[in-house]
């Protein structure tokens, strides 16, 4: 049996932990009924995406994952959500 570092444990460690947060991160964008907290968890989604990127030695993946869907497509999404709550209200003129 071979020997394993504690470098080696701390990583697979790492990419566990990273893996279980992007999951959670998904379960709460489709399970979450506030189409704002649903759009916060696939945040945390795509940056735990990103993350397995950087553990894939991926960088440009992560930084094109961070830029392209987290920077642009989510701020257009969440500025959709706010826009759009004002309209549904029946209370604002």
């Amino acid at each position: 049996m071979s020997q394993v570092g504690p470098l080696e444990l701390a990583a697979k460690a790492a990419f566990y932990v990273v893996a279980a947060g992007t999951l959670a991160g998904a379960w709460a964008a489709v399970s979450a009924r506030n189409l704002f907290r649903a759009a916060l968890g696939l945040a945390v989604a795509l940056f735990g995406v990103a993350i397995l990127y950087l553990f894939l030695e991926a960088e440009f993946l992560a930084v094109a994952q961070i830029l392209v869907y987290v920077g642009a497509i989510l701020t257009l999404l969440i500025f959709g959500v706010m826009l759009t709550a004002r309209i549904a209200d029946p209370s604002v003129p």
